[in-house]
């Protein structure tokens, strides 16, 4: 351990794509192992990595690490004796978990998540999907295009059979611009991601006839009813790269409004 370095090991984190937490102790009363200054970073699957102080201390801060990968928001806990517990938020808001560790101190804590860009999954290799991918990169997200796909950017790619490995989570975005080129596998493909957000380049009609069928061979109506089609805001778009600044147009109000309801959220809660 003589050679660990929390922020050697936050930056390690930082490189990969899964999302985690820091959680930095603020202040201890009483005796207790942890140090006020002591940090740990939390991994998405509960991994403590670093010292915060005993098992009370990681139990509340591994369930703390969880609220806060849900909400994006950061978490102020405390952790104290349960006999010292009234109620599980403190007079000065502060959340509060109950210890039964014998030294009987007091911790409060700050977790924070740390959240990757979303990504933006892009079907097809179309000149509206090039030109997208070129547009997103731009505006920070980290974009993911289809095998296919010929763009200059150093993207990560996929194929509808391996959209799988890319993990794609609730606040991913993709879309679908394979734009009559294989259009059922790629949609069946995006609707079978966790993306909160689905898009299609095409007529409304046309993607209710293709999600009609998809529906008819086996596919989750729930998930059918994520896409929406034609992809984009109105702004009378006309080529591809005006289309593509449509279509990241809306991909940006959904990720600021889904930002902003969480927040309302934690607000409401605090």
């Amino acid at each position: 351990m003589a050679s660990f370095d929390i922020f050697d090991t936050i930056e390690q984190l930082r490189k990969t794509d899964e999302a985690f937490c820091v959680a930095t102790v603020l202040r201890t009363a009483d005796a207790t192992s942890a140090k006020a200054g002591g940090k740990a970073a939390i991994t998405k699957d509960g991994r403590i990595l670093g010292h915060l102080g005993g098992a009370c201390v990681q139990r509340a801060v591994r369930a703390s690490a969880q609220q806060a990968l849900v909400s994006g928001a950061p978490q102020m806990i405390r952790v104290k004796p349960s006999e010292k517990v009234v109620n599980m938020t403190d007079p000065d808001g502060v959340q509060t978990f109950k210890s039964g560790c014998p030294s009987g101190g007091t911790v409060d804590l700050l977790v924070e998540p740390y959240q990757h860009a979303p990504r933006l999954v892009i079907f097809g290799e179309s000149p509206i999907a090039t030109a997208l991918a070129a547009h997103a990169a731009l505006a920070g997200f980290r974009v993911c295009v289809s095998e296919t796909a010929k763009t200059d950017g150093d993207f990560q790619r996929f194929t509808p059979k391996t959209i799988g490995d890319l993990g794609v989570e609730p606040q991913d975005f993709v879309v679908v611009a394979s734009q009559g080129k294989e259009d059922s596998a790629a949609l069946t493909a995006a609707l079978q991601t966790d993306a909160k957000h689905v898009s299609m380049v095409a007529s409304h009609r046309k993607a209710e006839t293709l999600t009609a069928k998809l529906i008819a061979q086996g596919l989750d109506p729930i998930r059918a009813a994520r896409l929406k089609s034609p992809a984009g805001l109105n702004i009378h778009a006309i080529d591809p790269h005006e289309i593509a600044v449509s279509i990241l147009a809306e991909v940006v109000l959904w990720r600021n409004s889904d930002k902003s309801k969480t927040e309302a959220h934690d607000e409401k809660r605090a």
